[in-house]
């Protein structure tokens, strides 16, 4: 009788663990599901047509075959909110305007750089040794990249290409390619939200999303940095800098991100050469047919004034 009172007493015990663990897995499967991923910003702004510059097209819910990578990770690293609150912010906008100094630089352009630089934005590079910078913002694939890729390993170039979360996780083979051959893959946020609109820790939370996105999934540390749809203020551009990043604007683009009305190639390719001068970071879009076409001829032009093709490596 004793040995079957204390059978009883150890599988009530037992019991009784049971049900405590379960309630402690229970309660870690709540937290761990009360964090979400960023939401995309979708607008039909004229801000929106003009930014398909910055987007390659309409904003989309970021989606990948691996369901579990969807939810992004806590960021590794964040920014002194404190330090940024005095900082301005209000919403700017950029285009490089047409006016030019004596060098053929956009005069806008030397103008934000000596207002943000400090900031690590780049709006024009510096103009020491006559250098020429080609950056590519990819929304979404339009078949055009690997031929891009193609161009820039026979002209022996390198180039910045601006990616979203979107587009790493539907075209992993690309961004591999882009790594493998020697070009810089930049961050052009995970959710591609409206950043002067949205709050400091929802800003860093977008770009540290995708930072350690590519740290995970392709063992790559981003660097660069560019704000969908060219907007910016300078506390975001605070914000950018104190995470790491060097900001990437540019000092020529032009209207080349409409698939369904692309640019004649002649005067696309008269446009961008006639754009020439020290220090520019040119803006192209992956999804054009023209670009495409012309982008060797383009370096070969450039080439030929005396310029180099570099890397950003400022």
């Amino acid at each position: 009788m004793k040995s079957v009172k204390i059978t009883a007493l150890g599988l009530a015990l037992a019991l009784l663990m049971s049900l405590t663990m379960a309630g402690c897995t229970d309660k870690d499967k709540d937290s761990s599901s009360s964090s979400s991923s960023p939401t995309t910003t979708t607008t039909t702004t004229h801000s929106e047509s003009e930014s398909m510059s910055h987007s390659g097209g309409t904003t989309s819910t970021p989606t990948t075959s691996n369901p579990e990578s969807q939810e992004p990770s806590a960021p590794a690293m964040g920014a002194d909110f404190n330090s940024l609150s005095s900082l301005s912010t209000k919403a700017q906008g950029w285009g490089q305007g047409v006016e030019v100094n004596d060098k053929n630089q956009p005069t806008g352009c030397t103008m934000f750089q000596e207002k943000y630089g400090k900031y690590n934005a780049y709006y024009i590079a510096p103009d020491a040794g006559n250098k020429i910078y080609l950056t590519f913002d990819e929304g979404y694939e339009n078949g055009y990249t690997s031929q891009i890729l193609d161009v820039l390993k026979e002209k022996n170039c390198s180039a910045v290409f601006f990616v979203t979360y979107d587009y790493v996780c539907k075209n992993p083979d690309l961004i591999q390619r882009m790594i493998d051959e020697g070009h810089i893959v930049g961050n052009h946020s995970y959710s591609h939200p409206h950043f002067p609109q949205i709050p400091l820790e929802e800003a860093q939370e977008d770009v540290v999303s995708l930072h350690e996105y590519m740290e995970e999934n392709f063992d790559y540390t981003m660097t660069l940095f560019r704000f969908p749809y060219g907007e910016f203020s300078e506390q975001m551009l605070g914000l950018m800098d104190s995470l790491g990043y060097k900001t990437l604007f540019w000092s020529w683009a032009y209207k080349d991100w409409e698939t369904d009305n692309q640019p004649d190639p002649a005067a696309a390719l008269e446009k961008i050469t006639k754009a020439e001068h020290p220090g520019a970071i040119y803006l192209l879009h992956a999804v054009s047919q023209t670009n495409t076409a012309v982008l060797g001829d383009a370096i070969d032009h450039m080439r030929e004034n005396g310029y180099e093709v570099a890397k950003f490596d400022l």
